[in-house]
């Protein structure tokens, strides 16, 4: 099993998991040519896609999602909120409404969804698994539950929200409105939360940690590095940044 970020961030979010031959893309924020693009920079092709799994109908996680199933012939999984607020978006592409506590199979994927906190209309998040090794997603999400951590503790790789570090938001230049969106309950973790929630799971297993959804305005590799290499008392160095533009490599889970 093995994972990759095609670019995390404000401007657009994609992750593509695989295990056993199937491939699937975790949401698609990035138009049909850049989704391509950055799809051969890792060595794949729509075409060896098995579908999209999206988490929200944000536009940095879903803009690209419809265009690229419709050209290439992808099937689509969201919950029934996400398919109501994307409104006329993609109506020809083939979607499956997904229950946010119900898990799913893609070929040799297990796919289990779990709800989330955030201003959308059904926002979930994802945990992946090929029955041997477990990857766990968490980005846009205001805050933890205790149903969140159960579904995160003892994977073996986490990608995890470290959107912004909590002094440079507030002393920022965005408006306030805007500062209370994303500090708020169904805003974005910051440094800080994300944390204590990685404190808070069983790291047992844990052989990736990766930063992922970095403003580039509050926040910084090194800040959000430093945060989660305290959780876990290890070099900050170990701990992997998604970047807005390259992405994450593959990372194996072997």
């Amino acid at each position: 099993m093995r994972f990759a970020l095609l670019g995390s961030g404000s401007r657009g979010n994609a992750t593509v998991v695989e295990a056993g031959g199937t491939r699937v893309l975790l949401d698609c924020g990035f138009g049909l040519r850049e989704a391509t693009r950055r799809l051969g920079r890792l060595g794949l092709a729509a075409e060896d896609l098995d579908g999209i799994v999206v988490t929200h109908e944000h536009g940095d996680h879903i803009s690209g999602a419809f265009g690229l199933a419709e050209r290439f012939g992808l099937a689509l999984w969201m919950t029934h909120g996400t398919r109501v607020a994307a409104g006329s978006a993609g109506l020809a592409a083939p979607v499956e409404v997904i229950d946010s506590h119900r898990g799913f199979c893609v070929r040799s994927l297990e796919i289990l969804p779990f709800p989330v906190p955030h201003d959308a209309r059904e926002p979930v998040q994802f945990v992946f698994s090929d029955g041997r090794h477990r990857l766990g997603v968490l980005t846009d999400t205001g805050g933890t539950t205790p149903h969140i951590e159960r579904m995160l503790s003892g994977c073996d790789a986490l990608v995890l929200e470290c959107n912004h570090e909590a002094v440079m938001l507030t002393t920022g230049r965005y408006p306030a409105s805007v500062k209370r969106r994303i500090a708020g309950r169904f805003g974005h973790l910051d440094n800080g939360a994300a944390a204590a929630l990685l404190a808070t799971l069983d790291a047992s297993r844990l052989k990736h940690v990766i930063a992922a959804h970095l403003s580039a305005e509050n926040n910084t590799p090194a800040l959000a590095r430093q945060a989660l290499a305290r959780a876990l008392a290890c070099a900050p160095e170990w701990i992997g940044v998604a970047d807005q533009e390259l992405g994450l490599d593959w990372r194996e889970l072997a």
